[in-house]
């Protein structure tokens, strides 16, 4: 209905117009055949320049109005308004950190309040409450972890050298699902900085700190270990697709509390599967179809990442130690039937 009324009214309208300039032209035909003969040109030359003209005009006036400052107001009500008007935050952390901030999950201030401080025991239980309830209390979708710094540190520095593999995750396959199968994962780290000093006073996460990112004024000087992200994503889709490829499980290591607390806390995020209710893709989703990984493959995924990058200093070579030194220093002479022989010996 309101599309033929809006129709009607156009074509109304139009007629209008049209009946206004065929009078116009008709009532000073005469003058104006008389000017276009001054002028040496037709009367269709003429309106085409008369046209022309007044198209320019106005383009100069809206280039006028575009670069000419808006007045003051001119109104004291108008003027406070303005100027007492709160402004938006801004949502880009001047850190340029892409990672979430802690203090996004957790009540940094109240953990380390001095009137009722949190222990490390209470920081690691925290962490898993509240990753136990998400997802309407299930918790799926996370996964979650305490990690003292010194393992934390040892795992980054194996990290700095060798910031990529593959690990295999075991798949059924075959006639009724008896023989071993395996799917190969991509993992990449990525460093992103160490992150503001956490206080007892609360504190707008996206303002920089006055003092160097990562040195605690409370302590010795002693740097924060860097914020780290550890991305898995099915090898077969990262051949496809490289970086556009999307990781089926994203890992962040939030080093904030390692000075006051001892740990870094690791939090896990599984993609969910599009639709978000549909059919997971088969052999990998869970049990719900929500999400592309079932929370046993994440935590093995997990894992497969702690043993391949926590070397056990002071000791021989291990298997895993080799096999990542040879995938980045000897790639022609890594095999994967190696691979699998190791994770079905670990498992």
């Amino acid at each position: 209905m309101y599309r033929l009324v809006r129709s009607t009214r156009l074509a109304s309208t139009t007629r209008y117009f049209s009946h206004v300039a065929n009078t116009f032209e008709s009532k000073y035909a005469h003058k104006l055949n008389h000017k276009a003969r001054q002028a040496g040109q037709s009367l269709a030359d003429l309106k085409a320049k008369a046209k022309a003209e007044e198209q320019t005009r106005r383009k100069r006036e809206w280039e006028s109005q575009k670069t000419t400052p808006s007045p003051a107001p001119s109104s004291p009500k108008l003027a406070h308004s303005t100027s007492t008007a709160p402004s938006t935050p801004s949502n880009v952390r001047k850190d340029s950190s892409p990672v979430k901030p802690l203090s996004s999950l957790l009540n940094i201030p109240l953990i380390l309040s001095p009137q009722s401080p949190t222990t490390p025991a209470q920081l690691s239980a925290l962490w898993t409450a509240y990753h136990a309830s998400r997802s309407g209390g299930t918790g799926r979708g996370y996964v979650c972890a305490s990690v003292p710094v010194g393992l934390y540190e040892n795992m980054i520095g194996t990290a700095r050298k060798y910031g990529s593999f593959i690990v295999p995750v075991p798949r059924l396959g075959g006639e009724g699902g008896k023989e071993e199968a395996y799917e190969f994962y991509f993992l990449q780290w990525a460093f992103h900085g160490s992150p503001p000093i956490p206080s007892a006073t609360p504190s707008d996460p996206f303002v920089a700190s006055p003092l160097p990112i990562g040195v605690n004024p409370n302590a010795d000087g002693t740097p924060l270990p860097p914020t780290s992200t550890v991305l898995f994503t099915p090898l077969q889709e990262y051949k496809l697709r490289a970086s556009f490829a999307t990781p089926f499980l994203a890992l962040t290591f939030y080093p904030d509390l390692a000075r006051s607390h001892g740990n870094v806390l690791l939090r896990g995020e599984i993609t969910a599967s599009p639709g978000g209710g549909g059919a997971a893709v088969e052999g990998k989703g869970d049990e719900g179809g929500r999400f592309m990984l079932t929370q046993n493959d994440a935590q093995l995924l997990v894992m497969e990442l702690q043993k391949f990058y926590l070397w056990e200093s002071g000791k021989s070579t291990s298997t895993a130690e080799r096999l990542l030194k040879t995938f980045h220093e000897r790639p022609e002479e890594f095999k994967w039937e190696e691979l699998l022989e190791h994770a079905k010996l670990t498992a």
